[in-house]
């Protein structure tokens, strides 16, 4: 889930039309996982073809990206390589939540409760290793690119932002502020009315961003010293100090300068705070990256799509026609760019 940052952190408001032009690089993981979580039926069961195959992901895909281009975004998903040795805990930490929320869900289908059963299955989502390749599939055909990541989607999507491949990343969780993004999308895959869990509310969510600079500006800190803020809060890689919440954290590291003063004063120690400090400060990731947007091809999505996952073939050619309308659009200001 990466950490939470919200208490001390301030979004700016903006919609999809603010990055038309911009390339944003997006955490595919975290995005598939929101798509696989969200495009459920009303108890909670994913999207399904004839099969039994589970097309959330594919769904969202094609019917979200579609409202990406048409605005003009340029969308480059970024997929997760080989995590950290030091995020072992946190995985197996999800798969028992996986586990648990899998009994509670059917627990509440059972007695025909299905507003808990829709949030406990939202908590259930798997990505497969096939659905990852479909997800591949899907964008080559859709003439956008991906890039594989050699350990964290997140770090690479901040390293293109860094290095201007990319306007910014794009993901649900704050660590591509600590991995030294400029910029930060929220929202882009939930964007839209959506209602709260266990609540008959319902809310607009629209996208945002945040900007590294400003952020460490208003907190008064350096990005250093925000990366020692998420160790004692906890990250995905330790689990932080009992107790210590953001505003707690920020107080602390403002007051001693970096983390090993705030830990003599908590009597507490953080196992592998260096390596950790490297994930995020010195990631792994590819140099250099250059991104090639291609014609979709309509054809080979009909042909995925709705001849092997039983799509809805007039659903498809109004979402096609999006990707065939925008790849134009790109095609004429590139003219009028080389022309002028």
């Amino acid at each position: 889930m990466g950490i939470n940052l919200s208490d001390i952190v301030h979004p700016e408001a903006r919609t999809l039309e603010d990055f038309s032009g911009k390339v944003l690089a997006i955490d595919a993981f975290n995005t598939l996982y929101q798509f696989l979580a969200i495009i459920r039926q009303p108890d909670g069961t994913p999207l399904m073809d004839t099969r039994g195959r589970i097309t959330s992901h594919l769904s969202g895909l094609i019917y979200r990206l579609s409202n990406f281009v048409a605005a003009g975004i340029r969308p480059v998903f970024v997929f997760d390589g080989e995590p950290p040795r030091l995020k072992a805990r946190t995985i197996q930490a999800r798969v028992e939540v996986k586990k648990r929320a899998e009994r509670e869900w059917k627990e509440a289908v059972e007695i025909g409760d299905l507003a808990t059963a829709r949030t406990k299955a939202m908590q259930t989502s798997r990505l497969t290793g096939e659905m990852v390749d479909q997800s591949k599939r899907l964008l080559g055909l859709l003439g956008l690119p991906w890039i594989q990541a050699p350990s964290e989607g997140e770090a690479q999507a901040s390293a293109m932002a860094r290095e201007g491949s990319a306007y910014a990343a794009a993901s649900q969780d704050y660590d591509a502020l600590l991995f030294g993004s400029p910029r930060l999308v929220k929202n882009l895959a939930i964007t839209g009315r959506r209602k709260l869990p266990r609540k008959e509310v319902y809310v607009d969510v629209q996208p945002e961003e945040i900007g590294l600079e400003s952020t460490l500006g208003a907190l008064g800190v350096t990005r250093e010293q925000l990366v020692d803020m998420a160790l004692l809060i906890g990250t995905d890689f330790n689990q932080g100090v009992k107790g210590i919440g953001p505003k707690k954290a920020l107080n602390l590291i403002r007051k001693h300068g970096s983390l090993e003063p705030a830990l003599a004063e908590l009597e507490v120690d953080i196992e592998s705070k260096d390596e950790v400090r490297k994930i995020f400060l010195e990631p792994r990731v590819l140099p250099d990256i250059r991104v090639e947007f291609r014609d979709p091809e309509p054809d080979g999505v009909r042909a995925m799509l709705c001849d092997e996952f039983a799509f809805s073939r007039d659903r498809i050619d109004q979402a096609l026609a999006k990707f065939v309308d925008a790849r134009g659009v790109q095609k004429q200001r590139s003219l009028d760019s080389w022309s002028g």
